[in-house]
């Protein structure tokens, strides 16, 4: 077992693997059926082609993420961690201010919101960690 999982909370490294399932689900589902997401009232219009692609690629990019939030939460490297979170933390930066710059403030931005304030504190508790074993060694 890797001595770097001794010093990430056991904890947070739940909380990643969460988020990592729900990259993941989200991934699938965007695959199969992407109105799950968006409902008629988000005013995404799906049958639309080139919004399809899109959607399409949203979904890679959450399985993407997904997977590699969970190869990093599976072995513990609180740097790796951090990386990927930081990487989904500034997404969900992007969807945020893509929504408020579209106009488009409802419900919808909570969830983003919800998801940047959980990596946040993440990233912060991880910095902490790697600072408390970088001033051990």
């Amino acid at each position: 077992m890797s001595k770097h999982i001794d010093f990430v909370p056991k904890l947070l490294r739940i909380v990643v693997g969460i988020l990592a399932l729900l990259n993941i689900i989200f991934g699938v589902m965007g695959f199969f059926d992407m109105s799950l997401l968006f409902k008629d009232t988000s005013g995404i219009d799906l049958t639309n082609t080139i919004l399809k692609n899109a959607s399409y690629e949203f979904a890679a990019r959450n399985l993407a993420i997904g997977l590699g939030l969970a190869i990093v939460a599976a072995k513990g490297v609180p740097e790796s961690i951090t990386i990927v979170t930081i990487i989904r933390a500034l997404i969900e930066l992007q969807t945020i201010i893509t929504l408020i710059a579209t106009g488009n403030i409802s419900a919808m931005i909570l969830m983003p919101l919800v998801f940047l304030i959980v990596e946040i504190f993440i990233i912060k508790t991880l910095v902490g960690v790697i600072q408390k074993r970088d001033a051990i060694q």
